[in-house]
């Protein structure tokens, strides 16, 4: 039995009280650490959205993203999870915190590796105190009637969930990966931290640093690869710098079986090469032979 679709969901409905700011849109890594996590899971994910609540929809830092809204808000990050679990039902979701912004795609490559879909969820346990991490964690659909109940019982704890549910926990690779920042004195510390990685060559800063050339592309796929992505076009958010990278950043993620050779590109509506350089705003176009190869 083939493993539910794994979608990504970004949680950034919190009131970031503590922060005094709004945390989804600090910037660690050249961006807003919203996009960041957006980015993260768009490498990984078959689609991803931004949890929020409903006064939130049309925020700045909110709107240009795909958006799952939250049924009964004010409930806290669980009610953002189980409207996704309702929205897409027969999804699995890899959910993160917009806040932690020593996450990389190492530590979430390494969540996915270790899923089992036969439990409600995978999650790491903490590092601090071994307790589940609900906020780095697959939740499977299975998950979705349980977490309605929890709420339905008044219980809002994510965490408590994952301690009474069957969930499978794995041990976390980075023991620091998963540290939140909630208020202005972690900021400051987190930024040092981060400043100190990128000074001194730590490989983190390095996947950050090579990542932060993102660029915004419109993508379109034809014929055969249209039927295997089950999408005509789509927005992407992506680190690729030419238009053979691209492809095979898509070719891992919908598991497309025509190699590059076998392929024609367009940019802009222009037929190009495979090593032609990507721009924010362009539009691409992956063209099969016309039988589908």
């Amino acid at each position: 039995m083939n493993a539910p679709a794994l979608f990504g969901l970004v949680l950034a409905g919190g009131a970031s009280t503590r922060m005094r700011t709004d945390k989804a849109a600090l910037q660690y890594h050249g961006r807003t650490q919203l996009q960041w996590a957006y980015d993260l899971l768009t490498s990984i994910c078959a689609a991803t959205f931004i949890s929020v609540r409903p006064d939130q929809r049309d925020d700045p830092t909110r709107s240009r993203f795909p958006q799952i809204v939250d049924r009964q808000p004010g409930l806290g990050p669980l009610a953002g999870i189980s409207a996704a679990l309702l929205e897409h039902p027969k999804a699995a979701w890899l959910v993160v915190a917009c806040d932690l912004p020593f996450l990389t795609e190492d530590v979430l490559r390494s969540l996915i590796a270790q899923r089992d879909p036969s439990q409600l969820a995978t999650a790491y346990r903490s590092a601090h105190d071994a307790l589940p991490e609900p906020l780095c964690a697959i939740w499977e659909p299975a998950a979705c009637d349980a977490v309605l109940a929890q709420l339905t019982a008044g219980k809002r704890c994510a965490r408590k969930f994952l301690i009474e549910a069957q969930c499978k926990l794995i041990d976390l690779p980075d023991a620091r990966a998963l540290d939140n920042v909630n208020t202005p004195e972690e900021l400051n510390a987190a930024a040092k931290a981060l400043s100190a990685h990128s000074q001194t060559g730590d490989p983190m800063a390095s996947r950050n640093s090579a990542k932060a050339e993102v660029k915004t592309l419109r993508i379109e796929y034809f014929a055969v690869l249209r039927e295997q992505a089950g999408r005509r076009e789509e927005i992407l958010d992506t680190a690729a710098s030419t238009a053979g990278e691209l492809y095979e950043q898509v070719r891992a993620r919908y598991g497309f079986r025509l190699a590059p050779a076998q392929l024609k590109v367009a940019v802009n509506t222009e037929f190009s090469n495979w090593d032609a350089r990507l721009e924010h705003g362009d539009s691409v176009v992956f063209i099969p032979p016309v039988a589908g190869g």
